[in-house]
């Protein structure tokens, strides 16, 4: 998988952030604070720290096979467990920042993901992994939110657009390398460690993270008397729980009657938890999100298009990552090169749809590139179907085409979603649609995993694939239904996002 697997995003509190103001040293708007680069740097690790772990472990699926005897069902948890736990807590992680003040908060995940990362290098049994990558998702959920208000406190105005767009190229550098790296290091098999060292080589990082992070960050003081919405957030991690649930163990429980009773109580659980948001409001209480946002039906159409989109793009690299491990028996190294092809076609796609076409196209961007996609997608289907060998180059044009739409689509969605909301809404407005984000990916690693390994386990991992990629052009549909709702016109960056600021990327 080739994207970054969180996303930065704005401050996800159900009303507009309050500036907060550095204590400490002096540090005035007009100079920022002496060591703003550094704390950049740290803000920059946990990214990284959060993009590997959430592209690394797509390598690892055999090496997990080999030494925890992971099955199918096993693997879809280890791998969507992370993406699930960081997508249900997001908004609430936010929030805390809110409650505790960003640099405490900051400390507090960034010791916890090291921490979990640690636990999860050392896990006894699948269930024990699974369990710590829950956890590290977690984690994650609450580090990741406090990173631009952190910045916004280090630097003045005038270098917060160059601190910003430091992001951007570094998340392209990692979405193109981070397989590669997943790749080698399960490869390399140090000492033994097998997939044990792509969570071994997060400790180094974290805890040198950590030291620099408790010593420059500016001490940003939390809002004692803000109330944290704990119904809102139980609401969203339960309903997020009992879709992906279902999803990943429906097909080897053979789909049960509770599977289908399950998915409707996620779908009645968002439901209370946009109603609870609003009662909050009405009755002066402090919601999670901003509960007019709901009442948007455009938005609310971006939500669905959304969570198509990334289901979508996240089964489908995963599921070729899969065929070329367990049918191609490619080793990890040449599974993580093999993601080359989709990685630099999203990143060519994100150069031109970022360079201004979004602003003036808006919602033709998203529908053109979303046809690249199923182009993309028919080749990939022709290479399967229409060839009795097998080269990896057969599949290049395809997965190349793949990633330019989807990078093409990526660097616009967010902007053309957010269009739909007022300013004083933008915040709440994004933070939902990064943890739909998230929970999406996860629900995309549940429903493809199912289709390939249904075929898989019956000795026919061509056709995993191939039926995967059916249910890619059914999203890819579904999404183009739905796009002539959205805004016409991309929301403008002076509005959406800080001058400079990266647009969201995929999670996997």
């Amino acid at each position: 998988m080739t994207e970054p697997a969180t996303t930065p995003t704005q401050e996800p509190s159900g009303q507009e952030p309050t500036r907060q103001e550095p204590i400490g040293p002096d540090h005035s708007d007009l100079t920022g604070h002496p060591y703003r680069w550094a704390i950049l740097g740290v803000m920059l690790a946990a990214e990284i720290m959060d993009l590997l772990d959430a592209t690394v472990v797509n390598v690892a699926g055999p090496s997990l096979e080999r030494d925890l005897g992971t099955s199918p069902t096993q693997l879809q948890w280890v791998i969507g467990g992370y993406a699930l736990a960081l997508g249900a807590g997001l908004i609430l992680g936010g929030r805390l920042g809110d409650r505790f003040g960003r640099r405490a908060t900051f400390l507090l995940g960034l010791g916890a993901f090291t921490a979990a990362s640690l636990l999860c290098s050392l896990a006894p049994t699948v269930e024990a992994l699974i369990a710590f990558r829950l956890l590290q998702g977690a984690a994650g959920a609450v580090l990741l939110p406090q990173g631009f208000g952190l910045i916004r406190a280090a630097f003045p105005p005038r270098e917060l657009g160059k601190a910003f767009a430091v992001f951007g190229p570094v998340f392209g550098l990692a979405g193109i390398v981070g397989p590669i790296i997943g790749g080698g290091l399960v490869q390399a098999d140090l000492f033994g460690t097998g997939w044990r060292l792509i969570f071994i080589v997060n400790l180094p990082i974290g805890l040198v993270a950590l030291a620099i992070a408790a010593a420059l960050l500016p001490r940003t003081p939390g809002d004692r008397a803000l109330r944290i919405d704990l119904t809102g957030a139980a609401l969203v991690a339960g309903s997020s729980g009992l879709l992906v649930l279902p999803l990943i163990q429906g097909q080897a429980a053979g789909w049960p009657v509770w599977t289908w009773i399950s998915l409707a109580a996620a779908a009645v659980g968002f439901a209370l938890f946009a109603v609870q948001q609003r009662r909050s409001a009405g009755r002066g209480g402090t919601p999670l999100v901003d509960p007019r946002i709901f009442a948007k039906r455009a938005y609310l159409t971006g939500l669905g298009g959304i969570a198509l989109f990334f289901a979508g793009l996240t089964g489908a690299q995963l599921v070729l990552t899969l065929f070329l491990q367990l049918g191609r028996h490619y080793s990890a190294g040449q599974a993580g090169l093999a993601g080359i092809p989709l990685a630099v076609g999203s990143g060519i796609g994100g150069a031109i749809s970022g360079a201004a076409l979004a602003d003036r196209l808006g919602r033709t961007v998203l529908q053109v590139g979303t046809g690249v996609q199923v182009v993309g997608g028919a080749l990939l289907w022709a290479a399967l179907t229409l060839t009795d060998g097998f080269a990896f180059w057969y599949l290049v044009p395809g997965m190349t085409l793949l990633g330019l739409g989807s990078g093409m689509v990526v660097a616009a969605l967010f902007n053309v979603v957010l269009g739909t909301v007022e300013d004083d809404q933008v915040g709440s407005a994004s933070g939902v649609l990064s943890a739909v984000q998230s929970v999406a990916a996860s629900v995309g690693v549940a429903v493809f995993g199912s289709v390939f390994f249904h075929f898989f386990l019956q000795g026919d991992p061509r056709a995993g694939l191939r039926n995967a990629l059916v249910v890619l052009a059914v999203l890819l549909a579904g999404f183009l239904l739905v796009s002539p709702l959205f805004p016409r016109r991309a929301r403008p960056d002076e509005h959406a996002r800080p001058a400079g600021e990266p647009e969201p990327e995929p999670v996997h």
